[in-house]
C-alpha cells in the first residue's frame, strides 16, 4: 500500500470512526511525522509489570511488602519491581499476592502440564540458591577469596547433582 500524500510505502495506518463512518489514512513514516500524527511512547516494562502485579492487591500490599523469602532472601517488593521470583519457595511465601495474579494470567493457580523426570529435593535447591546469593554478595563486597571458595563449593555440589 502506498502513502496517500507521496508515493512511498505506507507504514502508518490510522483508522477513525466519525459519525458512524470509517475513515482510513495510510501514510509513510515521514508524512505521518510531518503532520504530528505520531507520538513517541516508550514502553516501560517494569512499570507495566508492577502495575499488573500490584493492581489486584489493594490493602494486602502493606502486609506483602514486609514479606521476605527465608530461602533466597528476596522481598516481595523486589519481585514487584523486577517481575521475577528468586526461588521455588517464593510461591509459598508470597502465595496471597501471587494467586490472584496467576489466576488472572493463566486462569488457574495449579500447573497442568509436564513435570521434570528428576526433581531435586526442595532443601537441596534452597541450599544451592543460598550459596549463589552468598557468592554474589562476596563478589559485590570484593571478597574474591571467599567468592572463589563458594564457587568451588557450588561446582562440587552441581557435579554431585549430575552424577547422583
Amino acid at each position: 500500500m502506498k502513502c496517500e500524500r507521496c508515493s512511498n510505502p505506507a507504514t502508518v495506518h490510522l483508522t477513525e470512526i466519525v459519525e458512524l463512518q470509517k475513515k482510513e489514512l495510510h501514510l509513510c513514516q515521514s508524512c505521518a511525522e510531518s503532520q504530528n500524527l505520531l507520538q513517541k511512547q516508550d514502553l516501560n516494562l517494569p512499570a507495566i509489570l508492577q502495575t499488573l502485579i500490584g493492581h489486584h492487591l489493594g490493602r494486602e500490599t502493606d502486609e506483602l511488602a514486609r514479606l521476605t523469602c527465608p530461602a533466597c532472601g528476596i522481598k516481595y517488593m523486589e519481585f514487584r519491581a523486577a517481575g521475577r521470583l528468586g526461588c521455588p519457595h517464593d510461591y509459598e511465601v508470597f502465595r496471597t499476592g501471587l494467586e490472584p495474579l496467576l489466576q488472572r494470567i493463566h486462569r488457574a493457580i495449579r500447573h497442568h502440564g509436564k513435570t521434570p523426570t528428576r526433581v531435586l529435593p526442595a532443601a537441596h535447591l534452597a541450599e544451592t540458591v543460598a550459596l549463589r546469593r552468598r557468592l554474589q554478595s562476596a563478589v559485590d563486597a570484593e571478597q574474591y577469596e571467599e567468592a572463589a571458595r563458594l564457587q568451588a563449593l557450588l561446582r562440587q555440589k552441581e557435579a554431585t547433582d549430575e552424577s547422583g
